[in-house]
C-alpha cells in the first residue's frame, strides 16, 4: 500500500484529492496537511511514500517545504498538484524529486492515471538489462497528452471561471461570472456548462418573480 499525505490549504480541495486517492486501489491517505507546519508534523509523526502536494500554502512556498524535508532526510516522492506554471518552478521541483505535475482544474481521471502511473514506477524492481529497460520504466512517469478543450475555450479562462465557482459558496450565474471576469455571459455559460460536463459542477433553475428561471452553478468537489 502506498502511504499518501494531502498537503493542500483549500479545505474543500483537500478534502476532494483525500477521497480522489482513496478510490485508486493501492493508495492510501494517511494524513491531510493544510499548511507547511501541519506537513512537517504529519511527516515526523510516520512516514508517508508519496506526498500530494500543493505549492501555494499560507506559511511558505511548498518548495521551500520540500527543501526542508529533504534537508530533514525525508525521501519521500512528490506529486505536485498546483496552478503554478513557471517552467523554472517546474525544474527546480524536478531536482527535488517531484516525479508529476498536476495542474489545476483536474478532474479525477486526471490524478488517477498519475497515480497509477507513479505505482508502476515505483513497482519496477531489479536490475536494468540496458539502456531500454531504464527508459522504458522513466517513461511510465510520463503523462499522455491531455484531452485538448473544446473549441472555443482556453485554459487560462477555464481556471479563471472555476476559481469564481469554487470561491462562491451560494453558487454562481453565467451572467455573475461574466460580469466578473470581463467576459460575456454566453461565454461564461459555455465554461460553466463544459463544468458540469466534468462533473466538477451542478446547476439548477432559480425561479424569480418574473421571466425565464436563471440557472445556478455550484461547484462540485468530488467528480460524479
Amino acid at each position: 500500500m502506498i502511504r499518501v499525505l494531502v498537503v493542500e490549504d483549500d479545505p474543500v480541495a483537500a478534502d476532494a484529492h483525500r477521497m480522489y486517492v482513496a478510490r485508486v486501489e493501492g493508495f492510501e491517505v494517511v494524513a491531510v496537511a493544510h499548511t507547511r507546519a501541519e506537513a512537517v508534523r504529519a511527516l515526523d509523526r510516520e512516514p508517508v511514500d508519496l506526498l500530494l502536494l500543493d505549492l501555494y500554502l499560507p506559511d511558505g512556498h511548498g518548495l521551500q517545504l520540500l527543501r526542508a524535508l529533504r534537508a530533514a532526510g525525508h525521501g519521500a516522492d512528490v506529486i505536485a498538484v498546483t496552478s503554478a506554471r513557471d517552467l523554472a518552478v517546474v525544474r527546480e521541483g524536478v531536482s527535488l524529486g517531484v516525479v508529476q505535475y498536476v495542474l489545476k482544474p483536474f478532474t479525477y481521471p486526471t490524478l488517477r492515471d498519475r497515480l497509477v502511473r507513479y505505482a508502476e514506477f515505483r513497482a519496477a524492481a531489479g536490475e536494468a538489462s540496458g539502456q531500454e529497460e531504464v527508459d522504458r520504466a522513466l517513461g511510465v512517469l510520463r503523462a499522455p497528452h491531455p484531452a485538448a478543450l473544446p473549441k472555443g475555450l482556453s485554459a487560462p479562462t477555464l481556471e479563471a471561471v472555476t476559481r469564481e465557482l469554487r470561491e462562491a459558496p451560494d453558487g454562481v450565474t453565467a451572467a455573475a461570472t461574466g460580469e466578473a471576469l470581463g467576459i460575456s455571459r454566453i461565454t461564461a455559460r459555455r465554461y460553466l456548462e463544459h463544468l458540469v460536463g466534468l462533473g466538477r459542477a451542478a446547476r439548477r433553475p432559480h425561479y424569480g418573480q418574473v421571466g425565464r428561471p436563471e440557472l445556478h452553478y455550484r461547484w462540485v468537489p468530488e467528480a460524479r
